[in-house]
């Protein structure tokens, strides 16, 4: 079974966050979420307290996760960006090739790591200049080898079905698209 870290930082986007762990977990993938400020407990961007699954501190191998997802949301992003393990967590993942997977403010975060020069990478409409050693772009989510960028909130599902086709293949993340009716939702749309 895939598993994947998610990390929430004080002032994380919850939207983001919790679309892509209910997303992950609908399709049997394992999402521990983890706290990076040294207890369980953390408050989002839109002051929802949740107890995490794990602390940063638990974390004391990658080797059981297939990837790793950062939610944006401020300053969430910026305290993950901020915090050296983060990024050491960060470059881990990248050199051993697994999944990194981050929306809106969350590509900072793989800016600071040094891991995004040369791959195209999108965020939230403002952060392209903290993005500068990516090839940036405004499509709503990008995927360049291991690392998969998506605008924010209005398309976390997107996003997280993104993660699910890397992670259990296309086929899942179709049924996934139709689970959560995203095919009548688009069908609507278009008219």
């Amino acid at each position: 079974m895939k598993k994947v870290l998610l990390l929430l930082a004080e002032g994380f986007e919850e939207v983001e966050a919790f679309t892509t762990v209910d997303y992950l977990r609908r399709m049997d993938i394992i999402v521990d979420t983890c706290s990076i400020n040294g207890e369980k407990r953390v408050t989002g961007a839109h002051r929802i307290t949740v107890e995490a699954d794990k602390d940063l501190n638990e974390i004391h191998s990658i080797k059981n996760y297939d990837g790793m997802v950062i939610p944006g949301g401020l300053p969430g992003a910026t305290n993950l960006r901020d915090n050296g393990r983060v990024i050491e967590l960060v470059q881990d993942f990248n050199k051993e090739g697994k999944l990194l997977a981050a929306i809106c403010a969350g590509p900072i975060v793989l800016q600071r790591a040094g891991i995004i020069k040369g791959k195209k990478v999108t965020s939230y409409p403002g952060f392209d200049n903290d993005l500068k050693e990516g090839i940036y772009t405004d499509e709503l989510v990008v995927q360049d080898g291991n690392i998969i960028t998506a605008r924010g909130p209005a398309v976390a599902v997107y996003f997280a079905i993104k993660i699910v086709e890397n992670l259990v293949g296309k086929e899942k993340g179709e049924e996934l698209g139709k689970d959560i009716l995203l095919d009548m939702v688009e069908a609507n749309i278009s008219k």
